[in-house]
């Protein structure tokens, strides 16, 4: 069974991304501590380590997954042309609302990231909290119907 792999917050913008073994999530705050969790429809930020993988195979590179910025990390749900399913963890249920466009940030990580994150949905997918929870790392994912 699929599973969560990895917690970051950004506790500001232009902050550095933090680990954390365990997270509370909400419909008002996203991930609690991060400072993008506001309402709306990229409320909460999700990376498959697969499509991580690829993306630095494709540059023979190895990268931590934080610095894609990404909340959630998961090892090998298929996020690809998702928009209206459900990430469910435990109570917390996640609608995908999108894709996560990759920005020119990538490019200041390593040259030819950007585009490599922009084949496939490689980047991600942006949620919006349907229902809160504890995210605690390790615990099983799945993908759902909203």
């Amino acid at each position: 069974m699929p599973r969560l792999i990895g917690i970051a917050i950004k506790p500001h913008n232009e902050y550095e991304m933090k680990l954390c073994e365990q997270a509370s999530i909400t419909t008002e705050a996203g991930v609690a501590g991060d400072s993008r969790g506001k309402p709306g429809s990229r409320q909460v930020t999700v990376l498959s380590l697969v499509a991580w993988t690829e993306a630095c195979s494709e540059l023979g590179i190895q990268l931590d997954w934080i610095k894609r910025r990404a909340n959630l990390l998961v090892d090998d749900i298929p996020l690809q042309q998702s928009i209206g399913q459900s990430i469910i963890m435990g109570d917390a249920v996640l609608e995908i609302t999108g894709e996560t466009d990759p920005c020119t940030r990538m490019e200041k990580v390593h040259k030819g990231l950007f585009n490599a994150l922009a084949k496939n949905w490689r980047g991600g997918v942006t949620c919006r909290v349907l229902n809160g929870g504890t995210l605690v790392t390790g615990m099983p994912v799945s993908l759902g119907k909203s």
